[in-house]
């Protein structure tokens, strides 16, 4: 068990950071022995100890008084540190330490010692140089800056504490984010913003189409990035489509569902659908610029919603006003539930508008979950993690995060990435999703497999190596669903093992999806000089079935 010290103004950190990192744990009491006292603000209560402290703060403080703590250089400004060969970005105050302690955790900059460990009769103190929990609340709350993303900085901070733990001999417990039979999850997702070539007459959209298609695609031909296959395909486009506006051939951007779902094979995606035509939505500061209009609405493809729903994918709604105005935002989600017949619909924001109050607002429509978290211009860990969580100020919705974007990796203006180039971020990215778990999600427009962009054959090959790699597809209300079920865990103490805990699922969680794994982390005892192997765990199914269960950890 796990005592964790923090401020008042914390506790929300702290209780979403151990919904994270789901592993036992308690704000201190007063005369309690702990496995572990994690302090990161306030006071030690009276009689409190543990086996372990561990004491995280970015500025000298009382405890390296009492302590004799030698410290060296603080820093209020970003900085970077080096934890086993990795960069984990810190974005407030560090502090280093004169003492040598083996190097675990340097700064980047100076290699100075930004952890210190002192070993007594009392038990182990390690005293971490930054602040866990305003490190924490700035990645759930402002995200990393595009110059971090490919860096999954939560998920190394809860490394780096899982690791402390169990190299200083404490046993330690977790249920980890990874669905029982699989080795992580990966979501494939769609935005819907150009169903019809048709509807676009003469607009930005078919003269960017045309430049592209006519030009850009010779370019990238001779620069060895497009075949000739893919060059003629786009010309053949061009001649077609004046005879697509009368009506003598097919939509070829109409075809989108069709292709994902032969593409997809059984595999079921979520596709994000604007509900009204002509609309541009607003900014915070006004009006949206008016090509952010759709040329179509939701009831226009009632008969592929249909289709979707029947293949078992899910339709979702790719949001205009919803992040900014509830009212609007229930108005929204209902078309939604109108045309597909389902109660519970997700979000994603056209042009993944959003702001600091858009979850509140989003929970006040009725949202189920949001997944408009990502970047535009890049790819990556936006809020530095690759699992669901609960925004801070919100009770109930959860934030899908986004990964991967077509249009980042491929516009020009964006990455500008050949489809080798792709592929190699891709490959970093889904190493990270084996190694953390989590949730990996892709966002594929519904265009982007065909004319002009032509990004189907990358698209099957991440798809293809999703496969080879374990991953568990679902939807992105699935995906979110298994969290929730993750969450729904609780940890109590064994009434006839009191050195034992014991991990209990609700019996109303529903078992349609992958159960989850009780993690038992042996003791190490090895210091600062290694991270936990596979070796040192052992993984229990904890979820088989809709009964209440518990599991006890040895």
């Amino acid at each position: 068990m796990i005592g964790v010290i923090a401020d008042a103004a914390d506790q929300d950190v702290v209780r979403e950071f151990f919904e994270l990192f789901k592993t036992p744990w308690e704000f201190c009491r007063k005369n309690q022995r702990y496995d572990v006292l994690l302090c990161a603000g306030g006071d030690v209560p009276l009689g409190a100890s543990a086996k372990l402290t561990l004491w995280y703060a970015g500025r000298k403080n009382r405890f390296d008084d009492k302590n004799e703590i030698h410290v060296g250089d603080q820093r209020s400004h970003a900085s970077t540190l080096m934890y086993l060969g990795q960069r984990i970005p810190i974005y407030g105050e560090t502090i280093t330490f004169a003492e040598e302690s083996r190097g675990l955790l340097r700064d980047e900059s100076s290699n100075a010692c930004v952890i210190y460990v002192d070993k007594n009769s009392e038990g182990v103190f390690v005293r971490i140089g930054y602040s866990l929990l305003s490190e924490i609340r700035q990645l759930l709350v402002q995200g990393q800056p595009s110059s971090n993303a490919a860096i999954p900085t939560l998920e190394l901070h809860i490394a780096l504490l899982r690791d402390l733990i169990t190299n200083y001999g404490v046993p330690l417990i977790e249920i980890p984010p990874v669905p029982e039979g699989y080795r992580f999850i990966a979501c494939l997702t769609h935005d819907v913003d150009h169903p019809f070539i048709r509807h676009h007459r003469w607009d930005h959209t078919v003269f960017g189409f045309l430049y592209r298609a006519a030009f850009v695609s010779l370019w990238k031909f001779f620069q060895g990035q497009m075949p000739i296959g893919d060059v003629l395909r786009n010309w053949a486009a061009i001649t077609k489509l004046p005879f697509v506006y009368l009506g003598f051939a097919k939509d070829f951007w109409r075809e989108f569902s069709d292709r994902y779902l032969q593409i997809e094979k059984g595999i079921h995606s979520t596709f994000f659908i604007i509900p009204f035509r002509d609309c541009s939505g607003k900014t915070s500061a006004g009006l949206a610029p008016s090509f952010r209009a759709a040329r179509y609405e939701a009831k226009d493809l009632i008969n592929t919603i249909q289709k979707l729903v029947d293949a078992g994918c899910e339709v979702g709604l790719h949001g205009i006003d919803a992040w900014l105005d509830p009212s609007e935002g229930k108005k929204e989600l209902e078309e939604i539930r109108r045309l597909t017949g389902v109660k519970e619909i997700g979000v994603r924001m056209h042009w993944l508008y959003f702001n600091k109050k858009s979850p509140i607002v989003l929970e006040e429509a009725g949202a189920a979950y949001d997944s408009t978290i990502g970047y535009n211009e890049t790819v990556g860990y936006r809020t530095g993690t690759t699992q669901v969580y609960k925004p801070l100020d919100v009770s109930r919705i959860l934030e899908l995060p986004m990964h991967i974007m077509d249009t980042a990796l491929f516009y020009p203006d964006h990455l500008g990435l050949s489809a080798e180039g792709a592929r190699a971020l891709f490959d970093c990215l889904a190493e990270n999703a084996v190694k953390f778990g989590g949730c990996l999600s892709i966002n594929w427009h519904d265009r982007s497999i065909a004319p002009e962009r032509l990004w189907g054959a990358c698209y099957r090959d991440f798809v293809d190596e999703l496969k080879a790699r374990g991953a568990w597809f679902a939807t992105a209300g699935e995906a979110v669903s298994w969290f929730r079920r993750r969450r729904s865990v609780e940890f109590e103490k064994d009434p006839e093992c009191p050195t034992s805990m014991r991990a209990k699922i609700p019996s109303n969680v529903s078992c349609e999806l992958p159960g989850l794994r009780m993690r038992i982390h042996r003791e190490q005892n090895v210091g600062e000089s290694q991270t936990c192997t596979p070796e040192a765990y052992v993984d229990v199914v904890i979820t088989k079935g809709t009964e209440s269960q518990s599991v006890v950890s040895q």
